[in-house]
């Protein structure tokens, strides 16, 4: 049941009340008379009525976000303002020393990072020239291949010539042909192993010449320096890339430290958040805010009186059926003549108990016309609409009953006349029913309504 339902069914139980009451002290009874209603068109709208207070959602409290003195202040008590529009300010210029010193810091090293980068980039380059160089040296050869062990080279020499010896003078003993050339085949391959094993103690001393053909490449020391040339252009990559790490980090640093000073000038400028209207300024140019009070004092409040909300708080009966965006008819106490629409904003999952009801706070927002006069706290009426038709049947609810199972039926004048009638019926307002069908239009129906007591009977 909707509140303006439960206010009408309060008055018509004390109405009936009171009747029962007169009627008891009269000892007279009243009488019931009919009357026929038409069958009509027309247009239904059913509400939920909250009452509550207006407000502006667009109010801020606008301080300083830091200590100083007042230089400027740009508006007056009444101004209207654009969002982003300065409105006051402090002294800023060691602010803006700070935030110029930082923005130096960062072009800095911004080029610090180039810089580094060049030099990254130039080391690569000596790395990939060196790295050519000894590849062009050992090609097919690896570095490997060039770094023998003297005293292992010295082994084998030795080896080997006691593998020749011995079958020198096996050779000198009577053998069988088979035996003879078995002798002569370890013969040739100590004496391999020979001039392998000198070989490699002449490269490992750095005397011998390693070429193709006739034409010499390198020796094991001119590969020693192309090594060294290409770890050395190693090493510098390593120490560019690390300064170039860090000159990132001092970019960095320099960056959160320019973001440090700019956000300390912010806080010393106040600008509009929003299009509005400033309802009061608080300081005068030369006022000191100090470290204790800065953070405390609102220096100007902006509103924004385009646009209002009206609080209202619904019963948990009606609360159900009110939803987002339903249209809502706002009427105000000071100002009977106005009427203005608005839509449901907000509805709190919350309640709250008021004299002893539970009720959930439903916000209703709206546009405020120029040059109405609405000001914040005003008490206003809100009638929400949860449903409504245009151009349907209608018949005075009073004139529904039900049959004996319960279904709604009407009374209907057909010639002189009465008939019964089943009728599927839709919202209602508790004054007017919709049809659905069942009646047409023009059709007469009965309505029930109670007689004037008779005389005598202390009523009036």
């Amino acid at each position: 049941m909707k509140k303006n339902k439960v206010r009408l069914g309060l008055v018509l139980t004390l109405v009936c009340l009171a009747l029962v009451s007169l009627t008891a002290c009269g000892n007279q009874a009243s009488e019931s008379q009919q009357q026929s209603v038409e069958v009509t068109r027309g247009d239904i709208v059913v509400t939920v009525t909250a009452d509550g207070n207006l407000s502006l959602p667009w109010h801020r409290k606008l301080t300083f976000g830091t200590s100083g003195t007042v230089a400027e202040v740009n508006v007056e008590q009444g101004d209207r303002v654009t969002s982003g529009e300065v409105l006051t300010r402090l002294d800023i210029g060691s602010l803006e020393l700070a935030v110029s010193t930082a923005e130096l810091a960062v072009k800095a090293g911004e080029q610090a990072v180039r810089t580094g980068e060049v030099a990254v980039k130039t080391a690569e380059i000596d790395l990939e020239a060196a790295t050519d160089n000894f590849r062009k040296i050992t090609y097919p050869y690896t570095y490997q291949t060039w770094v023998f062990d003297v005293p292992e080279s010295i082994d084998a020499i030795g080896d080997a010539q006691r593998q020749l010896k011995e079958a020198e003078k096996l050779l000198e003993i009577g053998l069988t042909r088979e035996q003879y050339w078995e002798i002569k085949q370890q013969i040739k391959q100590a004496q391999d192993n020979l001039v392998e094993a000198e070989s490699l103690l002449a490269r490992g001393r750095g005397t011998d010449v390693f070429g193709i053909g006739t034409v010499p490449i390198a020796s094991f020391w001119v590969l020693r320096a192309a090594q060294l040339q290409m770890d050395k252009a190693q090493l510098a990559v390593d120490v560019a890339k690390i300064n170039l790490d860090q000159a990132v980090v001092s970019l960095d640093i320099a960056k959160i430290d320019l973001d440090r000073a700019k956000n300390e000038l912010e806080k010393a400028v106040i600008v509009a958040p929003f299009d509005g209207t400033i309802a009061a300024v608080n300081v005068k140019q030369g006022d000191k805010l100090s470290a204790m009070d800065y953070a405390s004092k609102v220096i100007i409040e902006l509103i924004d009186p385009s646009h209002m909300e009206l609080k209202v708080e619904v019963d948990e009966i009606d609360v159900p059926e009110v939803e987002l965006g339903q249209r809502a008819i706002i009427s105000l106490d000071p100002l009977p003549d106005v009427l203005l629409e608005g839509e449901v904003a907000e509805i709190s999952p919350l309640s709250t108990m008021e004299a002893g009801i539970v009720v959930y706070s439903v916000t209703i927002g709206f546009d405020v016309p120029e040059d109405y006069g609405l000001k914040s706290g005003m008490t206003a009426t809100a009638d929400i609409v949860i449903n409504e038709r245009s151009n349907v049947l209608l018949v005075p609810s009073r004139a529904i009953g039900e049959d004996s199972e319960g279904n709604p039926v009407v009374k209907v004048v057909v010639g002189e006349q009465e008939q019964e009638r089943p009728v599927v019926i839709g919202i209602s307002d508790d004054f007017q029913t919709e049809i659905i069908s069942g009646l047409d239009e023009g059709e007469t129906v009965v309505v029930e309504t109670r007689a004037k007591p008779s005389s005598g009977s202390g009523l009036f």
